[in-house]
Parts: structure tokens; sequence; C-alpha cells
């Protein structure tokens, strides 16, 4: 078995800008793990477990990816997922072209070929910045929550499918294939 995904890549040029932009609102590397830079990426579907003999087909299956245009992304601002009241994850959030949510849905119907599970969620594009596991408290949320930054946009032009290892120190990510947009 196999750990597997789907996701938008973030030019590294733009990463360097939010990062910047992040570590001007809290760069301290002691009491955080931030997520580093290299994971940093748009899930599109999280597929899961598979049966390594299936990745091949997957792989194949999924080039109809590659018709896709660019997309067109812009990044506003910081947020939190919670879960009972608490936060968990610091995000930003992104807007996209109205095209994901095609891609997000072919996705889905494609892979149920597979056995592969529709995502009932409804598609909420961000970028996983920190993984909360003790409450941060109140001013270091408002710090994110309250700062105002000018959207960064720019143009996505490649969808990967990534295998997951989860290791010790954290989930690695590794590329599998490409699929690169016109």
């Amino acid at each position: 078995m196999i750990r597997i995904f789907t996701a938008l890549e973030i030019p590294g040029y733009i990463i360097d800008k939010l990062y910047e932009t992040r570590k001007s609102i809290c760069d301290d590397e002691t009491n955080f793990r931030w997520e580093p830079k290299e994971k940093l990426h748009i899930t599109l579907k999280f597929i899961g477990d598979i049966d390594e003999k299936l990745l091949n087909e997957i792989v194949k299956e999924l080039t109809f990816l590659a018709s896709f245009k660019k997309l067109n992304a812009e990044l506003f601002n910081f947020g939190f997922f919670y879960r009972d009241g608490s936060p968990v994850i610091l995000r930003a959030s992104l807007k996209l072209d109205s095209t994901t949510d095609v891609i997000v849905t072919r996705l889905n119907n494609e892979l149920m070929k597979f056995g592969i599970k529709k995502e009932k969620r409804k598609f909420t594009p961000h970028l996983t910045l920190l993984r909360i596991k003790k409450n941060p408290g109140q001013d270091f949320i408002n710090s994110f929550a309250d700062f105002n930054f000018e959207p960064i946009k720019f143009q996505a032009d490649t969808i990967t499918l990534f295998k997951s290892e989860l290791k010790k120190t954290g989930s690695q990510y590794l590329g599998i294939k490409k699929y690169k947009l016109n």
C-alpha cells in the first residue's frame, strides 16, 4: 500500500513572498514547527492508501489534467481551521479560477473507477503553514487573523501526483508524476 494525493504546486517565488509575510508576523522557530517550504501545495484530491499495483493505471488516468490551462490564483489572507473551538491549522487562503472546481470534480469522478471515494467536504483552497498542537493564545491568533496584506497574484502551471510517506519526523512528499497545464 502507498499513500498518494494530487496537488497544485505553487511557484517558488510565491512561497518565498508568503514566508517573508508570515515571518513579519511571527518568526518564532523554537515554539512552532512551521511547514517547510517544499511541503507547501494546494491539495486537490487526497486519495489515501492504495494498492501499489494500481499506481500506473492512476498515473495514466490522470493525464487529462494536462488538458487544462494554467490557473490564476491569489493569496489573500491568513486564517485558521478549528476543531472543537481550538485552532488546529494556520493557513493561507487562496482564490482560484473556477476551473479548479471542474478539476476537483473530475478528479473525484475519475478516481471512483479505482474504488476511491468522492470527497464530501467542499473544496477549500489553502496552504497549510502550521499544524497547531496546543492553543498558541489569542495574541498569536489575532496577529494572523487581523493581518492584512496586498493579495499576491500568480499563475500555477503544475499539478503533481505525490506519494506521502509517514515518518517519525513527519510526512515526506515524493513527486510521482507532474502534469503541466497549458
